[in-house]
């Protein structure tokens, strides 16, 4: 019986020294090395995902850029315009390496095309805008944002036929972007009038005229929210 005793007294004692998280389990397991998890990895994400992560960071540079251009448009001197503008083009150069990395990882993101081309033209990159825009059309004919934005690009190609073509097709499908072209046109024209290039002054006047009969009529066409409205 003592010596069952001094047995026990022996292991009471042992055991006192055990670090605590082994006195916890017993002593039966080893404790996990540093920097271990017991929670298991998370998975891989898939190309389509991670494209949409290079997508949504393409956002947020494009965004910041748009807001630089318009502060820099409302600078009170030409120094800070130019200050404001030239940081603008670097955000916009790093929306465009997030974009491209989106449609790379995946070729059938038609939206990410688009802003890919937004961000292009932003630049002064007008070819390789329209090439991307023609893709997303091409993904998806009836998407709105770029039909308009490649007519813009035709307008600072001086291609505009076609951006009349793409006016009448917004004008129809989506109005309000028909409205935010009509605007880019108006634009086109004071700016050709000041520095009409190698164009025809004829060309630019009938133009004009174009784009003032469109105006009128798009003021005496309701568009479909306003017939909505009218509805209730």
């Amino acid at each position: 019986m003592q010596r069952l005793l001094g047995i026990a007294v022996l292991v009471s004692a042992s055991f006192a020294f055990l670090p605590p998280a082994l006195r916890a389990s017993g002593g039966s397991s080893m404790p996990r090395p540093s920097g271990t998890s017991s929670m298991p990895p998370a998975p891989r994400k898939t190309p389509e995902q991670e494209a949409v992560d290079h997508y949504n960071a393409g956002l947020k540079y494009r965004d910041k850029a748009v807001a630089l251009q318009k502060e820099a448009a409302q600078a009170g001197s030409e120094k800070e315009r130019a200050k404001l503008e030239k940081k603008a083009q670097k955000e916009f150069e790093k929306a465009i390496d997030e974009l491209r990395t989106a449609t790379e990882k995946n070729p059938m993101f038609y939206q990410a095309c688009s802003d890919l081309g937004f961000a292009l033209r932003k630049t002064g990159d007008y070819a390789g805008a329209l090439e991307v825009y023609d893709r997303a059309v091409s993904l998806n004919p009836a998407y709105s944002p770029a039909i308009e934005y490649r007519a813009e690009a035709y307008l600072g190609l001086d291609r505009v036929e076609e951006a009349k073509k793409a006016y009448m097709a917004l004008f129809t499908g989506d109005r309000g972007r028909a409205d935010e072209l009509l605007q880019a046109m108006k634009g086109w024209v004071e700016k050709r009038r000041a520095e009409p290039g190698t164009l025809a002054p004829d060309t630019v006047q009938e133009f004009s005229r174009w784009v003032g009969q469109r105006e009128e009529l798009a003021g005496q066409t309701p568009s479909v929210s306003e017939l909505q409205q009218r509805k209730w």
